[in-house]
């Protein structure tokens, strides 16, 4: 067995442009490449009957993320508390949290201000327009 690595996070959006663009333009993500996939293999491997999916990698510093958007697409899943089991968030570190947050665009949804944990650590949440959770904290 080989040694496994961790190759990208993904996440599943609706509208791909927009979500893009959110990822861009809030956390200054650089965009590494867009393509399409479809076919049966495809289609058997998600378990989605006549799936196909447009993607779009982004570079978080090295760390891939990758955001797809599935035709047919799914159901939304309702918005999962964070104690809740099964409940998933992505963490992006930035220099300043406190800074980060003054910047936010005025329609970016944050779960509370910048708080400071018992650890020190500051951390903010934030929603993606799909409503997905990011953890900011400091790097």
């Amino acid at each position: 067995m080989s040694d496994p690595t961790a190759h990208h996070v993904g996440i599943t959006v609706s509208d791909l442009d927009r979500a893009v663009d959110f990822y861009t333009e809030t956390f200054g993500l650089d965009l590494l490449s867009e393509f399409a996939v479809g076919g049966d293999a495809f289609a058997e491997a998600v378990a989605v009957e006549d799936a196909s999916a447009a993607f779009a990698h982004l570079d978080a510093d090295g760390a891939v993320i990758e955001l797809v958007a599935y035709d047919p697409a799914g159901d939304s899943t309702a918005d999962p508390e964070l104690n809740r089991p099964g409940a998933v968030h992505l963490g992006l570190s930035v220099d300043d949290v406190e800074a980060f947050y003054a910047d936010l665009a005025d329609d970016v949804e944050t779960l509370s201000p910048p708080r400071t944990t018992e650890s020190g650590t500051t951390i903010l949440f934030v929603r993606d327009p799909e409503g997905n959770l990011i953890e900011v904290l400091d790097a």
